[in-house]
Order: C-alpha cells, then sequence, then structure tokens
C-alpha cells in the first residue's frame, strides 16, 4: 500500500509539474511579445556605412548574384537561413488551430534552431491546406533560403508534401515530425540495444500508431537494416497486415507500402496481439496514461523496451512500465529518465546540411546523425537510465551536425566539401556565438529580465 501511495504521489506532482509551464505561458509571451527577433550581424560604425550595406554600395553584391545565382550563399545570409513551413492542421496535440494559433510553436521552433544550431529560422504559417500550395510557396521561397523545415502538418498531406517538395526543390526540405523523431528514436534504440544486448536485426520491433512520426520511423528503421517483417504497425483499427481492406494506394500510399513490407508472421487483431513475444515498442500515437497498458507489457519479451513519446502525458508512465517488465523506458518527457526530444536532432542535421549546401536530406543522413547521438552518450556513458545526450550537452551538437555533412559530401548531394575538421571548427563556432549572444543580450538587459521567475 505504501508503495502504491508512493506512485500515485509521483503521478499527482508529474501532472503538476506539466500544467506548470502552460499557467506562465500567457503571461512571459505577452511580456515579450514573442521569442525571436532579427538583429544586425554586420558592423555599423555610422550612418556611412550603411552606403555599404544598402544603396548605392549593395548595387555590386546584386550584380554579382545576377552573373552566379549560387552566390546569394556567400554575399546573403541564404546560407544559414531555413524557413519554418506549417498550415496549422496538426499543432503539438492541439489540432487543427490553424496558421495563426500555430505561430507561437514556430517561433519557439525558431528558438531552438538559433540556440542549439545557430541557424537563422523564420516561421511561415500558410493560410492553405492544399499540398500542391504549400509546395508552390516553398518554390517560390527558395531563393531566399538555404533549407525548408515542415512542421505540424496533419497526415495524409504531410506525407505527399515531404516527398514532392524534396523531389522538385534544390534546397534541403525536411518534416521534423517524421524525419526528426524518427532520427531521435533511432538514436535511442541504437543505444538501449546495446543495453539489452539484443541483435537488432533478430529483434521484434511494434510501433504504436502510424502518424507521421512511426511511419517514417519505420522506414528509416528499415534503411537501418532491421528487417521489415519484424516489424508490427498499429493504427486504430488495429495490427496493419496486406490483407486489410481498408488500407489501400488511393487513401494511403505509404501505409499501403508498410502493410506488403512488414509483418511476415500475418498477425492481426487488436493492439494487445501487437505486444506479444516482442523485443520492443515505439509508440507515438496520443497522450496518456492509459493507451498502453501494463498488463501488454508483461507479453512482451524478457528485457523489453519500451519508447512511450506522446507529449505531454506519455502512453504509459515509465514506472507502470518497468512494475510490468521493461528494461528500458524512454518518453519524451525531460523530468523523468531518457528524454526522446527531436531538438537533439534538428538543429544540428539543418546546421551540417547548411554548411556544405546540400541539395536534400536524405535518410542516410539522418541515420549518421542518429549514429552519432547514440556515439557521443555512449562514449561520456550510458545505462538503462541514460540511453540519449541531453539538450544541456551542447558538444554533441557541433559532432551530429558534421556527421551530417560527412554523409551529404558522400552521397554527393554537397555544393561544398569542406574537411571534416573545418566542419567542426565552423560548426562548433557557430553554435557557441548563438549561445554567447543570447547571454550578453540577457546580461545587458536588451532581452528583458523577467519580473518574476
Amino acid at each position: 500500500m505504501a508503495e502504491y501511495m508512493k506512485k500515485k504521489q509521483s503521478t499527482r506532482n508529474l501532472l503538476i509539474k506539466a500544467k506548470k509551464p502552460e499557467k506562465k505561458s500567457i503571461k512571459y509571451h505577452k511580456f515579450y511579445r514573442g521569442k525571436i527577433q532579427v538583429l544586425p550581424k554586420c558592423s555599423i560604425s555610422s550612418i556611412d556605412d550603411f552606403s555599404i550595406w544598402y544603396t548605392p554600395g549593395v548595387a555590386a553584391a546584386c550584380r554579382n548574384i545576377v552573373k552566379n545565382p549560387n552566390n546569394s550563399f556567400e554575399l546573403t545570409n541564404r546560407w544559414n537561413s531555413i524557413a519554418i513551413i506549417t498550415d496549422g492542421s496538426r499543432v503539438l496535440g492541439l489540432g487543427d488551430v490553424g496558421p495563426e494559433a500555430a505561430l507561437p510553436v514556430m517561433e519557439g521552433k525558431a528558438l531552438i534552431f538559433k540556440f542549439l544550431g545557430g541557424v537563422d529560422a523564420y516561421p511561415i504559417c500558410l493560410q492553405t491546406k492544399k499540398p500542391e500550395e504549400i509546395i508552390q510557396t516553398c518554390k517560390l521561397l527558395e531563393p531566399t533560403f538555404g533549407g525548408i523545415n515542415f512542421e505540424d502538418i496533419a497526415k495524409p498531406n504531410c506525407f505527399q508534401i515531404l516527398e514532392d517538395a524534396r523531389e522538385q526543390m534544390g534546397v534541403p526540405v525536411w518534416h521534423d515530425d517524421q524525419q526528426g523523431t524518427a532520427t531521435v528514436i533511432l538514436a535511442g534504440l541504437i543505444n538501449a540495444f546495446k543495453i539489452v544486448g539484443k541483435n537488432p536485426k533478430e529483434s521484434l520491433i511494434t510501433l504504436v500508431g502510424a502518424g507521421a512520426a512511426n511511419v517514417r520511423t519505420a522506414y528509416i528503421l528499415i534503411r537501418w537494416g532491421i528487417n521489415p517483417g519484424n516489424i508490427f504497425i498499429v493504427d486504430s483499427k488495429g495490427i496493419i497486415h496486406s490483407n486489410r481492406e481498408d488500407i489501400s494506394k488511393e487513401n494511403n500510399l505509404w501505409k499501403y507500402d508498410l502493410a506488403q513490407k512488414t509483418n511476415s508472421e500475418n498477425r492481426t487483431g487488436e493492439i494487445a496481439e501487437a505486444f506479444k513475444g516482442v523485443d520492443v515498442v515505439v509508440a507515438a500515437s496520443q497522450p496518456g496514461p492509459n493507451i498502453i497498458l501494463k498488463k501488454w507489457i508483461t507479453t512482451m519479451a524478457d528485457k523489453a523496451v519500451v519508447f512511450a513519446c506522446a507529449n505531454p502525458i506519455p502512453e504509459i508512465w515509465p514506472w507502470e512500465a518497468e512494475k510490468a517488465g521493461a528494461k528500458i523506458v524512454a518518453t519524451g518527457r525531460s523530468d523523468v529518465p531518457n528524454q526522446v526530444n527531436n531538438s537533439l536532432g534538428f538543429p544540428a542535421i539543418f546546421r551540417g546540411v547548411l554548411d556544405v549546401r546540400a541539395k536534400t536530406v536524405t535518410d542516410d543522413m539522418c541515420i549518421a546523425a542518429a549514429t552519432e547521438l547514440a556515439l557521443f552518450a555512449e562514449e561520456r556513458g550510458i545505462n538503462e537510465k541514460n540511453i540519449l545526450p541531453t539538450m544541456d550537452e551542447w558538444e554533441v551538437f557541433p559532432r551530429e551536425a558534421v556527421a551530417c555533412a560527412i554523409k551529404s559530401i558522400a552521397q554527393g548531394v554537397a555544393r561544398i566539401k569542406p574537411s571534416r575538421q573545418e566542419l567542426l571548427e565552423k560548426a562548433t563556432t557557430i553554435i557557441q556565438n548563438a549561445r554567447n549572444s543570447t547571454k550578453v543580450l540577457m546580461k545587458n538587459k536588451l532581452i528583458k529580465p523577467l519580473s518574476n521567475k
């Protein structure tokens, strides 16, 4: 009884803690009136300098770019600028809130891009949900940006938009809810497999949820080397298999494709059937708790691994999963061990692709980033409660950026080819400068201190 009451109090405390940021949010957002701004990066000694930065001197830069449009990466901030594109159709756990209400999230994303990756990211919230209009908008914006980050776009549109934009554009295009989530999940699984001593190629993996995150996770895992037949995917109607009549090329090409490739056992039935005997469960479904039940985890293989990634509340509380027999449990939360957070991926990956002016972001580049994340954690020590780096370990971001950049060069999608050392020095300097700039602005109260913290 004492143990039960202790767990109940822990649950209550976490729920209270989860609500605290929301209580402060409106006050703090209104205080700062947004989270990002544009600041000069060039020297301005006197008003006369504008004759260089603007007219008449700027004409020389324009004429130079006319001769070679790629010089826009040398003479403007395009080399370090990306657009964060959303239609506001699937924002966090809020759903279809529209472009205006999506803007605070996109500003937050831009803030993380800058602080962790040194990337200048600009929120662009669109008043359309039509895939062709979103893609066309990105193509029209391409001369301004070195990359595109799609964010919070509902399925199935997100799949078509990502694939078509990647094919039609000459700058890297990425959907963080797909590629970003998959990258960090893979990084966590690499180390989890090492800790439990299992061979990934012989392991069974269940993905709970068939949205943007887990669909791309399935493809990334397969590309990494997981046997497709050893993967089971569960959607709201049960286990996906090749005989499901409700899944067709017409209504969901990607789910249909995975239905043909995965589940070689041809398992059928509800979610409980997908837990039996599997080594790993990765859930990216809906906020919990009690979306995953303890009794299902008891049917998993020994030394089971459970990633319950829903936010703000995971599909099952970590201690409940452990009590049911899970050896390693990860969630999306920062206040319990093993946080699986996209912020470990996207800032550094874009740092890497921008630094080589990559034309795209491939799945192999995501795998290279995941491998480096896992390696960084392994080198400083991993255990059942510590399988991934944290965002505080900023040194991981330059290393991850370099891994992604080197893979870009190897795959022939990089426009320039700096050495590994040059890339590491550049990424480290840019990321340090971004962090230090924020500290200097705060120290000098150019960023106003909060009235009460």
